[in-house]
């Protein structure tokens, strides 16, 4: 049983930063692309940052470069999204995935899913 548990979400002031983290059991975390994606309310799930299995391939939405990024650290199974200068417009549940092949920006790519974690920034 695949499980991927999102943990460091919560309440910030705008201009600060959170760092999430999502802990997979997966007996081989090391052969998968991972994502994180966020949906506010009433809005679609959105891309917003992907790594490949070895760390070489990064991807971020446009939205989030250079203030959010995105690693992994294979020997504990977990995944981190930095985010720095955080703004309102980035409020949303922050979820991440896991996808046995290829990631990238399409969450049809991906094969497992956590429950999400809420980041609330205000302003």
């Amino acid at each position: 049983q695949v499980q991927l548990v999102e943990s460091g979400g919560g309440l910030v002031q705008a201009g600060g930063d959170l760092r999430l983290a999502c802990a997979a059991s997966i007996r081989t975390f090391g052969l998968y692309s991972m994502g994180w994606f966020r949906q506010a309310p009433g809005q679609e799930r959105e891309f917003v940052a992907g790594i490949n299995w070895s760390g070489s391939t990064i991807i971020y939405a446009d939205s989030v470069k250079g203030r959010f990024t995105i690693s992994r650290d294979n020997a504990k199974n977990t995944v981190y999204l930095q985010m720095n200068s955080l703004t309102p417009e980035d409020t949303a549940g922050y979820y991440c995935a896991a996808a046995r092949g290829y990631g990238g920006t399409d969450p049809w790519n991906y094969d497992y899913w956590g429950q999400g974690t809420q980041v609330t920034v205000s302003s």
